[in-house]
């Protein structure tokens, strides 16, 4: 309850050299201690006067703090919200772009698939003229079978003793016999090529045997005939050959 005026008239009081506890205690002990303590009362109001103000700031920003702090904590949970929002939508995108690297994986596995397949058919599409052409090929050889067999077992069975242009003599008259009898056969029959193939041929040549086509229809005749051929050999190629040939099947030679 101390108040301004109070204290203004306590300071003449207050400013003298005598107002003070140990001069109190001198003139009277027992009201010493009035004197400290409206000194401290004094002090006191001094103090306290600057410290409401600042009390009365304390109350206003602790309202204001407190207010701030309550929509601190709404704004917290709106932010929580929209982080759990965000969350959820950033899931979804995410399962969305895995969706779509996934679909975009299909897509480049179908696209490779189509270009393969495309390639295959593509590829196809010439083997197609080619099995057209193998299937008639395989048509005429099936039609003309029996006249090239017919062709190659007479070569076989009569020929050996001859020469090349006698063997040809030969084979144009047993066309014009199949012609005249509508015996069919390939024009372009190829006995050499019917009776042997080229690895044979090749094992041949290593042996000694000449390359030519008289010397291979030779050897045909030699390995397929049943009948013993008969060998004019003037050079001796054809017995080097045969000799190189049997050489491990312990054949016997009498010169």
């Amino acid at each position: 309850s101390i108040t301004g005026e109070t204290v203004e008239l306590l300071e003449p009081y207050l400013d003298m050299e005598d107002y003070n506890l140990e001069t109190a205690k001198k003139v009277c002990g027992n009201v010493a201690g009035l004197c400290s303590w409206t000194q401290a009362m004094a002090y006191f109001y001094g103090i306290n006067k600057e410290v409401l103000p600042l009390k009365a700031n304390l109350a206003l920003q602790e309202g204001r703090l407190a207010a701030a702090q309550m929509e601190l904590n709404n704004a917290q949970i709106q932010l929580d919200e929209k982080q759990m929002e965000l969350d959820q939508v950033q899931a979804m995108y995410d399962m969305a772009m895995k969706e779509k690297q996934a679909l975009l994986d299909d897509a480049e596995a179908c696209r490779r698939k189509m270009n393969n397949a495309t390639a295959l058919i593509e590829g196809l599409g010439g083997e197609k003229l080619r099995w057209t052409a193998s299937s008639k090929n395989f048509q005429n050889q099936i039609i003309n079978l029996v006249g090239n067999v017919l062709l190659a077992t007479g070569f076989l069975s009569y020929s050996g003793p001859f020469n090349q242009e006698y063997r040809n003599l030969l084979l144009q008259l047993w066309k014009k016999e199949m012609d005249n009898s509508k015996i069919p056969y390939s024009n372009d029959l190829n006995l050499t090529g019917m009776l042997v193939d080229n690895a044979t041929v090749g094992e041949w040549n290593l042996q000694g045997l000449p390359n030519d086509d008289l010397s291979i229809q030779n050897g045909i005749i030699v390995t397929k005939a049943s009948r013993y051929p008969l060998l004019i050999d003037p050079q001796g190629q054809g017995k080097i050959w045969i000799k190189n040939k049997e050489k491990n099947n312990g054949l016997q030679v009498n010169s």
